[in-house]
């Protein structure tokens, strides 16, 4: 009995301290990896499609609270602002969507959002994976939100009134431009519909629909509207530019009004069948805990022992960012939009014998520098959601044409530069996801490298640039003076270098397959990067147009991206080739001098943290904020020097991806789960610094930060069950391995091969805080 009652008192006292649930994030109490997710870390600088609460694994619906609504930077949710404006459907790449907000009192929709925002405070609040409630003070109304994978999921508690609204600001400004016009239906008192044509930018160069369903717990008494910031009587609809629309309710404080709104991409009626295909009944709590448990589903793939609770915190947030924003596009029946031609089309995915969609079509940034992230994460811990994203791929090749590098609601976006689907298609063939038309993949991917192919348009770019294309046909690199159309244009000597490194991994896959006319076309393209490393300098250069060096060039400067390089500098971009690590130390005078020279420029950058703040990426001599950096400590690995990958790589997850509070952790540009996906890598101690795109690819071995890691590998892709990887003398300062065994027998080399991993076994590590300078070697 004594016992019954000191449980029942430490409860109670629990519930006092931590209000926000028992188990709150990187809490003493957490259980479950989502327990550990922390949503809020680094999100003092926001970006429109990097805050997410109320979301599902790679939902369609993206459910948060915005505190800012413009412009696609330092917008959504940030940490310091002091007011909510309202809580949207979509943070997603290029697309939003839907903005809701409750008030009490006077109707001031139709004010705007600077009007009626209300105030929060933290200390009223919790967040979590799949969850996320707030009061709203100006109001008095606690906002509850969960969801499915398409479908928003709201809980408001109003205080007891006549005047109780829920807005629906479908025409204003959201993120990345203005609404073109929009519309609202009232089905009936329990139910209203409508759309939001976002407005072309210059990334995503079509108007885009996103339509909607939302269905409340009990009846509205009133429907109105607004246009152009003046009230309207809506009789039963509202349609046009700058207009908006409201419901009202009677309330009681004790009886909370439920919302659900479903999304689509492709009509109203596809919004209110994802609604009927996921969410039938109106248990909030349910769902909310039905979220969880989807996100740890996903995140227990990863086990992990010992560690702090801030590492603890830091890994399976940067495990939930990894699979959050590549998001879901189709619906619950696989109807998805297709933009990929001049008119906009509704299409199905494939079904199976049941009629199921046999994958999701996917939205997603850039493949830009995911070789060294996602492509190597993924097939461990979501290699299901890997193959969606390559038939989603692949089904755009069939709809427009070319292969995507980044769609955005259907459409092309040419985000970035280069051909950065061949590494990630080429990365999952290798590793055994193969249940997509990778025949249809590959020939797609050698299309791309074609004159009209996606690698020949500059970033955003309306066409291709005929004379990159034949310049880099003729010369085996891109000079000065000759760029691309696009954003990134003047970035002659990155784009040579992906060309290079693209051209390998597509002659990789070919030669799997059998097709040696392929093989050979491309192989040769491989060796391309050693036309714009300058020997004599140590460094990638510029070509002029007649062959010459760029004179008064220099491997770093005070910019954002220097001269010939994207979003880099010449210095980083000498270690960007990933296929052939050693022709470059040849060209840099042997691995002794290349191990010398990247060694030095990591000393350089301890005091930076192994990034330059302000964005100044073309002075970095490392860099670690952004993609083309992110391979640079496994470098050493390659050329025989695997103690400085073990130094420099626990230097940077510990400098530079560590911090687990709301000002640090990312370090500005996470682009959709790609620093997340290098940060939980090297947390873990694996890595792939070819990408993995190889015939019988590689891990790169460095210490992991935890006693013990063990990751439950996909029955339908690997013959193995588990991969455990252990460490002994685990310290902070025991970075370095001492020596190895692989299921019992000794591993001496410091890497281990995909076919060896996905069979399943025990990888030992034994730390020291001296280097072994022969293990591994």
């Amino acid at each position: 009995m004594s016992s019954n009652i000191r449980v029942i008192t430490i409860a109670a006292l629990f519930s006092c301290l931590f209000p926000g649930g028992l188990f709150a994030p990187s809490g003493l109490f957490a259980q479950t990896p989502a327990d550990w997710v922390d949503p809020l870390i680094d999100t003092h600088e926001s970006r429109w499609f990097y805050f997410n609460s109320a979301s599902r694994p790679f939902g369609l619906v993206n459910l948060s609270p915005d505190t800012q609504t413009k412009g696609s930077w330092k917008s959504g949710y940030l940490y310091g602002d002091k007011s909510i404006r309202c809580f949207s459907h979509i943070h997603a790449w290029q697309l939003s969507g839907i903005p809701v907000m409750p008030i009490v009192g006077e109707m001031t929709g139709h004010q705007g959002m600077d009007v009626y925002q209300s105030e929060f405070s933290h200390d009223e609040e919790t967040v979590e994976a799949g969850f996320h409630k707030v009061r709203l003070q100006k109001y008095d109304v606690t906002a509850e939100l969960t969801s499915t994978v398409r479908t928003g999921f709201h809980r408001y508690t109003f205080p007891s009134t006549k005047d109780a609204y829920v807005l629906f600001d479908v025409g204003a400004v959201l993120a990345h431009g203005p609404t073109v016009e929009a519309e609202v239906s009232k089905i009936s008192d329990r139910e209203i519909a409508g759309m939001s044509l976002m407005g072309a930018t210059s990334r995503r160069r079509k108007d885009t629909p996103v339509y909607f369903v939302a269905q409340f717990s009990q009846p509205f008494t009133a429907m109105g509207g607004w246009r152009d910031g003046k009230l309207e009587d809506v009789s039963g609809a509202i349609k046009g530019k700058d207009i908006g629309a409201y419901v009202r309710f009677e309330t009681e404080s004790e009886t909370p009004v439920l919302m659900k709104v479903g999304i689509s991409y492709t009509s109203i009626e596809g919004a209110r069948k994802n609604i009927h295909a996921e969410l039938p009944h109106w248990e909030f709590d349910q769902v909310a805990s039905e979220s969880k448990d989807a996100w740890n589903t996903r995140l227990s793939k990863i086990k992990i022992e010992g560690g702090t609770d801030a590492q603890k915190t830091k890994f399976y947030t940067d495990l939930w960012r990894s699979m959050l924003g590549r998001r879901i596009v189709s619906d619950a029946d696989g109807t998805y939009c297709d933009m990929t031609t001049d008119e906009r089309r509704v299409l199905k995915a494939p079904v199976d014998d049941e009629g199921n969609p046999v994958f999701n079509m996917h939205n997603f940034d850039a493949w830009w520098g995911s070789h060294w992230s996602l492509d190597i994460l993924w097939p461990l811990v979501c290699p299901d959601v890997y193959s969606d994203i390559c038939n989603t791929s692949v089904q755009m090749y069939e709809n427009g044409g070319l292969i995507p590098r980044g769609p955005s609601g259907g459409n092309y976006t040419y985000v970035m530069i280069g051909d950065s689907a061949a590494p990630a298609i080429t990365s999952a063939y290798a590793k055994g996801i193969r249940d997509f038309d990778y025949e249809r993949a590959l020939e797609g991917l050698v299309k791309n490298t074609g004159p009209n192919g996606g690698r020949y348009y500059g970033g955003y770019a309306k066409k291709p640039t005929p004379s990159v294309y034949k310049e880099y046909q003729e010369k085996g690199y891109v000079s000065w003076g000759n760029p691309l159309k696009g954003g990134h244009g003047n970035a002659v000597t990155s784009l040579t270098l992906y060309n290079a490194y693209h051209d390998w991994c597509i002659a990789q896959m070919a030669k799997d397959l059998g097709k040696n006319d392929i093989y050979e076309q491309f192989v040769s393209g491989a060796k391309n990067y050693r036309h714009v490393i300058w020997p004599e300098k140590q460094s990638a250069w510029v070509r002029e147009s007649d062959g010459s060096w760029m004179k008064n060039f220099k491997p770093r400067e005070m910019r954002f991206e220097q001269n010939g390089f994207c979003e880099t500098s010449a210095a980083v971009t000498t270690f960007y080739v990933p296929h052939d690590p050693m022709g470059l130390a040849e060209l840099l005078g042997g691995a002794d001098a290349a191990a010398e020279k990247l060694n030095e420029q990591f000393e350089g950058s301890v005091e930076d943290r192994f990034h330059l703040r302000g964005r100044i990426h073309g002075n970095a001599l490392v860099d670690y904020a952004n993609q083309d950096g992110t391979g640079m400590a496994h470098y050493f690995n390659r050329i025989g020097y695997p103690w400085l990958s073990q130094k420099w790589v626990r230097a940077v997850q510990k400098a530079t991806f560590s911090g687990s509070d709301p000002y640090s952790g990312y370090n500005g540009d996470e682009d959709q789960g790609q620093m997340g996906a290098l940060s939980a890598l090297m947390a873990i101690g694996l890595f792939q610094f070819d990408g993995g795109s190889g015939i019988d690819p590689k891990y790169d071995i460095t210490a992991p930060i935890f006693d013990k890691v063990t990751l439950q590998l996909s029955s339908k892709y690997y013959g193995g069950s588990t991969l455990t990887i252990v460490t002994k003398n685990q310290a902070p300062d025991n970075v370095y391995i001492q020596s190895a065994t692989w299921n019992g027998e000794p591993l001496n080399k410091c890497w281990i091969s995909h076919n060896d991993l996905v069979q399943g076994g025990v990888l030992e590590l034994t730390l020291g805080n001296e280097p072994n300078k022969y293990w591994g070697k």
